[in-house]
């Protein structure tokens, strides 16, 4: 994502920074000297933006930079485009360091859009182009959105069906529970939410609910089912209000990873077409869904100057604790962006079933380093590859050793 040409030949006459919020943005126009040109909120309605774009296009060459790409921010680059002005924005990270240069801690819609336009007129270099790849990252970002919400509603959903089934039959919920991610359970447990639906049911039926969605574990799972419920003839009582709440959950948890099933088909094959997206996925670990993390938290990583400075914002950096002269040592750092933490520590774990990741982490543990300080080692070596990888834009390739290569054992 090159920056934004702002030579004397192609220079801009209005650099419009524009705060972006849900109901209304706030809109700072800045000429090349630095004299305001507007500076009043501007609701978020396309007649609205239509016409302080079009009254800024009087002056002259106009370029709007905004905080953000994608969501409440959409609306004005669709709008600014059907007048023919170039995009830019501003990159959170960036926007907040520059922030720091000026003075005054209040943080206002006001001032944060004059810092926009005006890290436009005097910072070009910050600027990034509001192009194909960025609008492919602004919707991979809101559909790993949209999955993030899916993965929290099934983990509460899954939760609600042990609670739902385990009072009135401990063996049943002890069985089943290791399959609540399996659509024939689901399906089952949808159909036939109490002991006596299911024992009304027998095998033949149950296989026959199971098989669509579980072949497999239709042939053996009936057997066992029937096997738990001779273990209790009491009826709890309120058992089939239970049954009621069983019956709900299920099915809402059957669609909710039928539609995670097929948001990560749709998301594969946008991933697919990112040009980064080859790069990433060739190290170790990194997945579909570490990929999106990485891709809409750092994007190409261009914002860094060095791998220090991403690990740092990664809270992967560890932090010198010192008090006068003596050293206390160094602890892991609490700060950062949790959810690249969160994903690079995902990818460090599943990273070691390749040998050289799997050595590198016998090597920290052999130094008499915990499995999750290890971790947190490999994951910031991960980091510092993953760099590498994004600033040369070529995939990984396997370290070439002359040496055996050891043993991988389990984790």
């Amino acid at each position: 994502m090159s920056g934004l040409d702002n030579s004397a030949a192609g220079g801009y006459a209005v650099y419009c920074g524009v705060d972006v919020g849900k109901s209304e943005h706030h809109a700072c126009a800045l000429d090349p000297a630095g004299k305001r040109l507007h500076d009043k909120p501007l609701p978020n309605d396309e007649a609205a933006l239509a016409g302080v774009l079009s009254r800024l296009k009087a002056h002259g060459r106009v370029l709007v930079v905004v905080d953000q790409p994608a969501a409440i921010g959409a609306l004005v680059i669709a709008v600014a485009r059907s007048l023919g002005i170039e995009v830019g924005y501003l990159p959170g990270l960036a926007m907040r360091r520059i922030a720091d240069l000026y003075p005054g801690e209040g943080k206002t819609d006001a001032r944060d859009a004059f810092v926009i336009a005006d890290a436009a007129r005097l910072r070009p270099p910050t600027l990034r182009r509001v192009g194909t790849e960025d609008e492919t990252l602004a919707g991979l970002g809101v559909l790993a959105g949209y999955d993030d919400d899916l993965a929290a509603q099934s983990t509460r959903l899954t939760n609600r069906l042990h609670e739902a089934l385990l009072p009135i039959h401990p063996a049943l919920e002890r069985l089943l529970g290791k399959h609540f991610d399996r659509g024939g359970v689901l399906e089952l447990l949808a159909a036939a939410p109490t002991p006596a639906a299911l024992r009304e049911l027998g095998a033949e039926q149950m296989t026959e609910i199971m098989r669509p969605r579980s072949p497999r574990l239709a042939k053996t799972l009936p057997a066992k089912i029937l096997a738990a419920l001779d273990t209790q003839t009491v009826v709890v009582p309120g058992t089939g209000d239970f049954g009621r709440v069983i019956a709900g959950v299920a099915a809402q948890l059957r669609d909710v990873h039928a539609e995670r099933a097929a948001l990560a088909t749709d998301l594969e094959a946008r991933l697919e077409a990112h040009p980064l997206a080859a790069v990433l996925t060739s190290r170790p670990g990194v997945g579909l869904r570490t990929a999106l993390k990485i891709l809409t938290i750092i994007g190409d990583g261009s914002a860094f100057p060095t791998p220090g400075h991403l690990a740092a914002y990664a809270g992967l950096a560890p932090v010198t604790r010192r008090s006068g002269t003596s050293i206390k040592g160094e602890t892991r750092s609490q700060r950062g962006n949790h959810t690249l933490k969160s994903a690079l520590f995902l990818s460090a774990f599943a990273s070691l079933g390749d040998p050289t990741s799997r050595a590198y982490h016998d090597r920290k543990r052999a130094q008499g380093k915990r499995h999750n300080t290890a971790l947190i080692c490999q994951a910031r070596r991960c980091l510092d590859v993953l760099f590498a990888l994004l600033r040369d834009r070529v995939p990984y390739q396997h370290p070439v050793t002359s040496e055996p290569t050891p043993t991988a054992t389990a984790a």
